[in-house]
């Protein structure tokens, strides 16, 4: 009977990995070009073969082809219509066929294309276009289709020494999508690192009509003429042709590319001569057996993912379609957890508890059960389960998916263990110098490059997940909240709006860095920052003191004895102090810290005293009302990244 029931549960996940439908964003519209010649009449005969046309590449996009071209001929040469659509490399069978779909509808509706005899229309995952006149296999250069470029509104700081980098790595990627041949993807990407904790990510593609030499040409234009005049120095850019596009940003925005690993060789290498005829009358039975309950099992899987959509829509109403390929079965769950046992307990705050355990693919992973008194809400739940998904940076954090079934609200995330025995690790100054520079990173991409405008609001030492290679990740985005932002940054106001508890701006994820800084540096927790009346209890307290008394080296943890740059130690001290000071305005933004950290020969202005260091011994009642929200759930946390003594248990690590 246990035989059986370990088969069926096997059996019952493959068909759950393999019958899941991965949707995890929409289409992201980014800028058209039509032609000023357009029809005279309506239904003429060349735009009811303009309607021919885009139905076709919609039908084509829904059959796995990433690139296809079509002609629709006329009675005469002006009435034929000629049209093609490309996906970007990266992007799912799934994802491609929508693009195509939503950019064919919006030409054929669009007040501002309909009627014109040609077009042009990028995505971010995929083009369209059409003509009255062939472009196939040609590069355009012509004025009536321009390009499209898009920049970062930050700049690299050693600009001189970036665009090097940059230019050599986009001509690196250039030669590898051209090198193809005529028919074959011409997509390549590249990374590159900037420095220690930062890393380039380029990209290049063309049109696969073209041939190799045409598409180096098409992509050395781009490289060498567009990108010098839009995006040269900046943190990111694209640059977007009809025949070809090139990207760089200073964080991973494609897929990875890596394939599917080769399924395992069979065990079974016996000769087939050597097989005798009761093994056959023995096997063929069983294979007979087999595919049934297959087929059970899969009657029964289809049911389940009948009722998983239905929870979908009831929590998360029309959104909960992004989130199918993140949604789990409780069943596959509670076993990997071995019914949740206390063996299997890694961790336990307000939230709940956390558990280690391991899927039936082999992947170990991390799981978060809130409890029915959790602090963290069921809004705040859905809320973060929504926010991750539609975060294009997945690198931000470790998340892998939820589940939500009666009273259970689960959140997993992947988790490596390692066999140390869980020994604690100590950070060297090059590990934590390491780790703030990524924690920099991350804040600056929810604040200024996600599609959603994110305000963490819980930013603290016990959401930063770090990987096997110390590379720092924000977690726990329960109490985040997102803000509205301009048609320019690619959304609208279809944004989820999360209720706005409290009054919150970038300046207090700006506040929590800061005091992260300083826990890191020293080595000890802020523990009374929030809850004390006491101003000799507080960690900014203490260490704007030493700042003032021009002693700072000396709140330095011992444990790192000598062994670290004491140029980084000190603009660390100043960039914390910088961050926590009483008035917001006067805080940094987290580009420009990104910018102190990455350039030594800047000179910071100097600090002034902290929110805590006000005279009198009290925070302003408005600053408690803004930042201690986050404090209050400070029991919450899943993770084991302790600041305290500057120890980490490695065995307990949560890393993508």
């Amino acid at each position: 009977m246990a035989s059986f029931n370990v088969l069926f549960f096997v059996l019952i996940s493959i068909l759950n990995f393999s019958s899941i439908t991965t949707k995890a964003e929409d289409t992201h519209f980014l800028y058209q070009v039509c032609s000023k010649y357009r029809f005279t009449a309506i239904n003429t005969t060349y735009q009811n073969n303009l309607r021919t046309l885009l139905s076709s590449l919609s039908s084509k996009a829904t059959h796995n082809t990433e690139f296809y071209n079509n002609t629709v001929t006329g009675k005469t040469p002006a009435d034929t219509v000629y049209g093609l659509y490309m996906c970007r490399g990266d992007i799912p069978s799934d994802l491609c066929g929508e693009c195509v779909g939503n950019a064919s509808q919006r030409l054929s509706t669009n007040t501002e294309c309909s009627l014109s005899v040609a077009a042009v229309m990028w995505y971010d995952e995929c083009m369209v276009r059409y003509s009255n006149t062939s472009f196939f296999s040609r590069v355009t250069v012509a004025p009536g289709y321009p390009g499209y470029a898009l920049s970062s509104p930050t700049n690299m700081t050693d600009q001189q020494s970036f665009n090097r980098l940059l230019y050599r790595t986009l001509n690196q990627t250039a030669d590898e999508a051209a090198n193809a041949p005529i028919g074959a993807k011409k997509f390549a990407t590249k990374e590159a690192a900037i420095s220690i904790f930062q890393n380039l990510y380029c990209l290049a593609q063309c049109t696969p009509d073209l041939s190799p030499e045409d598409c180096r040409s098409c992509l050395d234009g781009l490289i060498n003429s567009n990108l010098p005049e839009c995006c040269a120095g900046k943190q990111g850019g694209r640059i977007l042709y009809p025949n070809c596009n090139i990207r760089f940003e200073i964080y991973p925005f494609y897929r990875s590319l890596q394939p599917a690993p080769s399924p395992a060789p069979s065990s079974n290498s016996r000769d087939k001569r050597s097989r005798s005829r009761t093994i056959i009358l023995i096997v063929v039975p069983i294979a007979v057996v087999a595919l049934l309950f297959t087929l059970c099992c899969y009657m029964l899987r289809r049911r389940q993912k009948k009722n998983s959509k239905t929870i979908l829509r009831e929590n998360f109403g029309g959104e909960g379609a992004i989130l199918e390929g993140l949604q789990f079965d409780f069943s596959i769950i509670e076993a990997s957890t071995n019914n949740f046992s206390h063996q299997n307990m890694i961790g336990k705050g307000g939230f709940g508890e956390v558990y280690k355990g391991t899927l039936p693919d082999g992947r170990h992973v991390a799981i978060k059960r809130l409890s029915t008194s959790s602090k963290q809400g069921v809004v705040e739940f859905k809320n973060e389960i929504l926010l991750i998904a539609k975060l294009q940076h997945r690198n931000l954090v470790s998340f892998m998916g939820f589940c939500i079934e009666e009273q259970e609200k689960i959140l997993l995330y992947e988790y490596v263990p390692n066999g140390n025995g869980g020994q604690q690790q100590k950070l060297s100054w090059d590990q934590r110098y390491k780790i703030i520079g990524g924690t920099a990173l991350g804040i600056l991409y929810l604040h200024e490059y996600s599609r959603l405008k994110v305000i963490h609001r819980d930013l603290k030492p016990s959401n930063i997940l770090l990987d096997k290679n110390m590379n720092a990740k924000i977690s726990d985005f329960g109490l985040a909240r997102i803000v509205d932002i301009d048609q320019d940054r690619g959304e609208t106001n279809r944004i989820v709006e999360y209720a706005m508890l409290g009054q919150f701006s970038e300046k207090s994820d700006v506040f929590s860095f800061g005091v992260i800084i300083l826990e890191i540096v020293t080595g000890q927790k802020n523990a009374n920052s929030y809850t004390s009346n006491r101003v000799g209890e507080s960690l900014l307290n203490y260490v704007w003191k030493q700042w003032r008394d021009g002693t700072p080296l000396s709140i330095l943890d011992p444990k790192i004895k000598e062994d670290y740059n004491q140029v980084e130690v000190i603009k660390c001290i100043q960039i914390g102090l910088l961050c926590v000071q009483e008035n917001p305005n006067s805080r940094p933004t987290m580009g420009t810290i990104v910018s102190y950290l990455n350039n030594h020969s800047l000179d910071l202005p100097s600090p002034q005293e902290p929110a805590f260091f006000l005279h009198g011994g009290f925070m302003d009642p408005k600053t408690v009302a803004q930042e201690s929200s986050s404090s209050h759930q400070s029991g919450k946390s899943s993770t084991t990244f302790s600041i305290n003594e500057m120890s980490i248990n490695v065995n307990y690590r949560l890393v993508s």
